[in-house]
């Protein structure tokens, strides 16, 4: 209850459509009970021995019928179509607060997640609550105030009929409590079940490359087919419940009616009950046993919703853990001075990443981070941009801990060419100014120039205007990664920071780009990461890592001089090739 309270919540903004809705409703339910009670006096009057039946009074009767007809088709299209565009529209919202909310997640939070599962929490999960809105709720108002209003009815056409009526409902009411204790927890597992399902297939359509050239189709055909059977095998446990649970609601339903029928009958017989009120008394109770149905239909939504409800607030719910400090302010006219003092991190508790790091980064310096892999190199960088937060020591930009600059204002100075570049499926200039809103053509070339891109990009069929797929698929790796810095290098933020710049490239193209990176030097703070330390030669300092720290700095040639691990990777890289 607490998590569909804090929903109505979100739906603040429609709550004058929710309002008009349940208008609409009591209205219909006005008009719903009108009905019998004309038929009633109809047949009263039809009955009467003792008076002639008029026509004029069966005209009106007639005209009213119609009139409630009407109003009744008029009002339930307001209620229906109102309570779906308030339903649909917080949908949409909820999918957005959603998304908004996991972009401002950290990055430690994806660690252990699936991209299909929290697709699924965005997408699917909220879906349930157009049901919840467009149908439990108002079914659950309208069905109470039948159950009332014919309840007052019954009680004044013959109150002991009336009472004798009510004997199935404690056993409706049990049995709704018992099969809501079963049913939701079944259909928690079948939300679960169908994301487990879309990460899957997520997952699969991402590698569909990867599947291809192992030849993994059937391995992963019977993968899919197993979280298939999976969530139709949890799906169908709730349903099963569902089915055994309505013909019970029924089957006590008739009890009621076998009752009015019998006893009914009896007074009748006795003339302890007029025709006109038998009758009466059987049309509304045809509508009063439909409420505790349809309630009963009303509880298996509401459960549906609950489940769906539960699993997009535990992701709202989910603090980030890097986030804007109280005091936080943004940093302008950055110079681009980085400095670590004493920076130990780790991902686990018990393993320790980087170890009491120290260095400062001068502005317009070159800074190159090289080492063996696994040694901390993009620890580093995921640390300047605050991707993470040391977990000992500090890091400054221009004299400023990080944890004091806004996240926005940080990394507006920093632009990263990624090892694993990710690119758009759009236009080859969309991606190129990506980062930078309002950029015209001619500087979207002018980046291209610089990261020796344009001589492709003017090759392929529409140029800057030509549509790469998603992921840029339709590029090789070095394409993608000159892309990459082309866009970086638009932003012309203080500090820039390759990550393997030169790994997906061919020797001819990576002395391209080294010339593109030796003609940014100077003008900005560099941070390179790479494995080919030809990239690193003409760096102003070099800081080699072993095992998260820092055990050589200085120039390339210092640094052969000093005859240490760096000359050693040396060594080793140019006798290879």
């Amino acid at each position: 209850m607490k998590n569909l309270i804090r929903l109505l919540r979100h739906g603040k903004p429609y709550w004058g459509l929710l309002y008009l809705t349940a208008f609409s409703l009591l209205a219909v339910t006005g008009l719903n009970l009108l009905g019998p009670w004309l038929i009633r006096s109809l047949i009263d009057i039809l009955t009467d021995t003792e008076v002639q039946p008029s026509l004029y009074a069966i005209r009106n009767i007639a005209l009213t019928l119609a009139l409630i007809y009407l109003l009744r088709a008029i009002f339930t299209y307001m209620y229906r179509y109102y309570s779906h565009v308030a339903a649909w529209n917080l949908v949409s919202d909820m999918r957005v607060i959603v998304y908004n909310h996991l972009q401002k997640l950290s990055l430690r939070y994806y660690h252990d997640k699936q991209t299909g599962q929290l697709m699924s929490r965005t997408v699917n999960d909220t879906a349930t609550f157009e049901v919840l809105i467009a149908h439990a709720v108002p079914d659950l108002v309208t069905n109470g105030f039948i159950l009332v209003g014919i309840t007052v009815i019954l009680f004044m056409i013959n109150p002991v009929l009336a009472a004798l009526t009510l004997i199935p409902v404690p056993f409706l009411l049990v049995g709704s409590i018992l099969f809501t204790k079963k049913i939701l927890p079944n259909f928690r597992r079948a939300q679960t079940t169908l994301a487990d399902l879309n990460a899957i297939l997520q997952d699969n359509i991402s590698g569909v490359k990867e599947i291809q050239v192992f030849n993994q189709q059937k391995r992963e055909a019977k993968k899919v087919e197993k979280h298939a059977k999976n969530y139709a095998s949890a799906i169908l446990q709730a349903l099963r419940l569902s089915a055994l649970f309505h013909p019970s609601i029924e089957m006590f339903s008739a009890l009621g009616t076998v009752i009015v029928v019998g006893f009914g009958g009896w007074l009748a017989i006795n003339h302890h009950l007029s025709v006109a009120d038998m009758v009466g008394f059987l049309l509304y109770l045809s509508l009063f046993y439909q409420p505790i149905a349809t309630l009963a239909r009303v509880s298996e939504d509401l459960q549906q919703a609950t489940a769906g409800a539960e699993r997009v607030f535990e992701v709202l719910d989910t603090e980030p853990d890097i986030q804007d400090s109280k005091h936080a302010i943004d940093i302008e006219d950055v110079k681009g001075e980085i400095t670590f003092s004493n920076v130990d991190f780790h991902y686990i508790p018990s393993t320790k990443v980087l170890n009491h790091v120290s260095f400062t980064a001068k502005p317009g310096q070159m800074i190159a981070l090289v080492g063996p892999t696994g040694v901390g190199k993009t620890t580093i960088i995921s640390l300047i941009s605050r991707f993470y937060d040391p977990t000992a020591g500090q890091i400054l930009l221009d004299g400023h801990n990080l944890k004091d600059i806004t996240l926005t204002s940080l990394r507006n100075q920093i632009s990263i060419v990624l090892q694993d570049i990710f690119l758009f499926n759009g236009t080859v200039a969309d991606n190129i100014a990506y980062g930078c809103k309002g950029s015209t053509l001619e500087e979207v070339i002018a980046s291209a120039k610089i990261a020796r891109a344009h001589s492709f990009i003017s090759e392929l069929p529409e140029g800057y205007d030509t549509v790469i797929g998603e992921r840029g698929v339709k590029l090789s790796g070095g394409q993608k990664q000159r892309l990459s810095i082309a866009r970086a290098i638009l932003r012309n933020t203080p500090i820039l920071i390759f990550d393997e710049a030169t790994a997906s490239v061919d020797v001819e193209t990576e002395a391209q780009i080294q010339q593109a990176i030796q003609e940014l030097s100077g003008t900005r703070t560099i941070v390179i990461i790479a494995h080919r330390l030809s990239t690193v030669k003409r760096a102003d300092n070099i800081l080699v890592l072993e095992t998260g720290s820092v055990v050589e700095a200085g120039t390339h040639e210092a640094l052969l001089k000093n005859n240490g691990l760096y000359a050693k990777l040396c060594n080793v890289q140019f006798q290879s090739q």
